[in-house]
């Protein structure tokens, strides 16, 4: 099997010096991509085109994953599936185009589009027009339309080699990946982080990502699952980084000391803060996010200023003036969707009366009582792993082994049960949950983990949050380390 790969046009106006370092970049970049899927794949450049040829052999099921692949590096502009036969004349071109496109065409309109390099007897009116004759003798109800045809008939002739184009599609566009440079992603799981980690990839510049724990291990879990689909999906012909902040300390340093309404405001700072600094650390010049104006009321321009000043690096938004609507529908189209359909909100110090527009010098003062080693205990402790090693981890408990009470006459029944509310504290405060007759204890889930091992193992202690999303997997994880008699309280 081959395919003709076709540039970008973006690709096509640049210099010549330029377009062949693209061509060279892109080329490597499809033979690192499909070699695990076929590890003899040849690649070939041309001057606007790239040629690929797969090995005989392969499974139908192997060559659909081929196809998947070609349509996801960026760079490309259409893939081509095309055989490679010898035709010296227009009749014998007509001998493999015609059965191959006459049942296509049956009831619709058409055109012939020539593409010819090197010396023939006829020019390429010609051959459209010779083409064109055949085929409407061959099929049935076709027209000719030539200036908006339901159906275009592609023929490409290299002096007496015709490529015969058997399937056509969009490839992703934008730029080779790699060209452009790097920068690095915070990413949350949602909707929109991916989104713009994706918009930064397709212009082909390489994403590596940065996660800002706020859920412990459950978070953790989402957020690689989503940063592995981007990179083997996208980005695979490059290796990146994930890297991960534990950031539940901040988030307690931040509700210590934080006014109310500049809470929101803050965190992005120190995220952008110590993002700034891990970026430089491994030579990335910029940060990406998700930001889009006036989405939350962080997001504001002048608070978005405010976080601006924050960082050391340049921040980039690719999504500033989107639509959370449209956002969300891209994220269907690239699969990350699926993800942040089920990512509970983590960002537990949402002010409850923000401040849309926080004036700087009152930041500057709220972060005069903040505790800066809290900040910097939090970057040393960071890891960072490899992506092709974001494999999901093992061990991972099912729903079946919690326990998980759903009415309060339930929870009554239950001998020896305490109920958690792990909610924030500004959320208990607006909504609190009343128990008649069962003692509750009140931790975020930002200081669960680290508490959770200290409590008594011969109660039943059952988790609360609002949708009960975050309660369960903060549940499924304690499990996983062996506390087994956490489970969870949705009663109410």
């Amino acid at each position: 099997m081959t395919y003709l790969i076709k540039l970008y046009p973006e690709i096509t106006i640049k210099s010549k010096s330029v377009r062949q370092q693209m061509t060279r970049c892109l080329a490597s970049n499809i033979r690192n991509t499909l070699q695990p899927l076929d590890e003899n794949v040849r690649v070939r450049r041309r001057w606007d085109a790239i040629q690929v040829q797969l090995s005989d052999g392969l499974s139908a099921e192997r060559i659909g994953d081929i196809e998947g692949s070609l349509s996801r590096i960026s760079g490309i502009d259409q893939i081509l599936a095309a055989e490679e036969v010898t035709a010296r004349d227009m009749a014998t071109i007509a001998e493999h185009v015609v059965p191959l496109w006459g049942p296509v065409i049956e009831g619709h309109s058409f055109r012939v589009k020539v593409k010819r390099r090197g010396r023939h007897d006829y020019t390429s009116m010609d051959l459209e027009r010779y083409l064109g004759g055949q085929l409407l003798q061959a099929a049935p109800g076709v027209s000719v339309d030539l200036k908006s045809p339901d159906i275009t008939v592609p023929v490409e002739i290299t002096n007496d080699r015709l490529q015969l184009i058997r399937a056509k599609w969009d490839g992703l566009g934008g730029f080779p990946m790699g060209i452009p440079g790097q920068v690095l992603t915070l990413i949350s799981g949602g909707f929109d982080s991916p989104v713009a980690a994706w918009r930064m990839m397709r212009r082909g510049i390489k994403s590596h990502y940065i996660f800002f724990n706020l859920g412990g291990p459950a978070h953790e879990a989402g957020v690689r699952e989503v940063t592995q689909h981007l990179w083997q999906q996208y980005s695979a012909s490059h290796r990146v980084k994930y890297m991960s902040v534990p950031f539940d300390a901040v988030v307690g340093e931040i509700l210590r000391t934080i006014p109310d309404g500049l809470m929101g405001v803050v965190l992005k700072r120190m995220m952008v803060r110590a993002a700034s600094r891990i970026a430089q650390h491994n030579g990335i010049p910029a940060l990406v996010t998700g930001d889009a104006i006036a989405q939350v009321s962080s997001q504001t321009l002048h608070n978005l200023g405010l976080m601006d000043a924050a960082s050391s690096l340049p921040i980039l938004r690719p999504l500033l003036t989107d639509d959370k609507q449209s956002i969300i529908d891209q994220a269907r189209q690239i699969g990350t969707a699926r993800h942040a359909e089920v990512m509970p909100e983590y960002c537990g110090v949402i002010s409850r009366r923000p401040d849309v527009k926080a004036r700087a010098e009152k930041i500057e003062e709220a972060e005069q009582g903040f505790d800066f080693s809290v900040l910097d205990a939090a970057i040393d402790r960071a890891t960072t792993t490899r992506s092709d090693q974001l494999a999901p981890q093992h061990g991972t408990i099912s729903d079946d082994d919690l326990l998980i009470v759903d009415s309060t006459s339930a929870l009554q029944r239950l001998d020896h049960a305490c109920v958690i509310d792990i909610r924030a504290p500004h959320e208990r405060e607006d909504a609190p949950l009343e128990l008649e007759r069962t003692p509750q204890l009140q931790i975020p889930f930002y200081e669960l983990q680290e508490r959770a091992p200290d409590l008594a193992s011969d109660q039943h202690y059952l988790l609360f949050c609002d949708q009960g999303v975050m309660s369960r997997m903060q549940a499924l994880h304690l499990h996983d380390q062996g506390l087994t008699h956490f489970g969870v309280y949705r009663g109410h």
